[in-house]
């Protein structure tokens, strides 16, 4: 029984990154209708920042979130002014392959910059656990999971109780009526899409220290982002959280039991059976795509 507890908790722990990766992915697609393909080349940027700064700079990597989260804001409103704008208007199809092409562009500068070789960061806290009864928690992915969690509920209560949170879901439902209200659409667009990119930029951050990083780190997690955001429900932030949760243990008790190597297989099973019988996904509405921040 001890092994089950242990398992799900390490599932947990791991699934509340999941969830913040794609907390970033589906707040995009909610509010802009963009289905970012590059979210996961952001996720490596953050890897190799937060790598860097804890080697030349001696940075803690929770420490270096102060300085890689906002610089990922950053990124992202230059991507969304030079890129993603220009694509707004066109058919979905253009905004796939721009997105594609962002993803291949990034992946290929970090590999010749970085080589495939991979990168790891080894803090002094690495290995500390608490210990409670039979269970071991350790202490770095005890602190990452709350983290991820605080974060993702930050977001949402963003969403609920600011002028900005309001103005974004104002669009995400309507954007002409959000015009028509004075609704700088332009401006929501660009903040959305930072913050999109800021917290992958900090599930980065929370990755870096748990698990080695290269030029193809991101192009592996985005795929389980994407069955995240589509089972929680397409623009659904709980429907992220609570989908990422269940990938997470999903994982673990797959990994344990059957290998790693059929963790992918078990998952998208689960993931069609799932959509088999609710294809709007967990908080997902039929006919329409809808913030939904509850």
């Amino acid at each position: 029984m001890d092994i089950y507890l242990q398992l799900a908790l390490s599932g947990l722990f791991i699934g509340g990154i999941y969830a913040l990766i794609s907390v970033g992915l589906t707040l995009v697609f909610g509010v802009l209708r963009v289905v970012n393909f590059a979210h996961g080349e952001y996720l490596t940027i953050a890897m190799f920042m937060t790598y860097f700064l804890f080697h030349t700079a001696g940075l803690d990597p929770f420490l270096a979130s102060v300085i890689v989260v906002p610089m990922m804001f950053l990124f992202g409103l230059v991507t969304e002014r030079l890129l993603i704008r220009q694509t707004l208007e066109a058919p979905h199809v253009v905004q796939v392959f721009v997105t594609f092409a962002l993803s291949v562009f990034l992946q290929n500068v970090l590999l010749a910059l970085f080589t495939s070789d991979f990168r790891s960061i080894r803090t002094s806290y690495a290995t500390s656990a608490l210990q409670i009864g039979p269970l071991y928690l350790s202490w770095l992915r005890l602190a990452a999971f709350v983290a991820a969690i605080a974060l993702a509920v930050g977001v949402a209560l963003f969403l609920k109780y600011t002028y900005m949170g309001s103005a974004i879901r104002a669009t995400a439902q309507d954007r002409r009526s959000a015009r028509l209200v004075g609704i700088n659409v332009d401006r929501v667009y660009a903040v959305t899409f930072a913050l999109g990119c800021a917290l992958v930029g900090a599930a980065g951050v929370l990755l870096a220290p748990l698990f080695p990083v290269n030029p193809y780190t991101g192009a592996d997690m985005i795929l389980v982002a994407f069955v995240i955001v589509v089972l929680g429900g397409m623009g659904s932030i709980g429907g992220a959280v609570l989908a990422g949760l269940l990938i997470g243990v999903v994982e673990a008790y797959s990994s344990y039991f059957l290998g790693g190597e059929m963790k992918q297989f078990v998952y998208f099973t689960c993931f069609m059976l799932i959509l088999a019988l609710r294809p709007v996904g967990f908080f997902g509405r039929k006919g329409a795509e809808v913030m939904d921040v509850t």
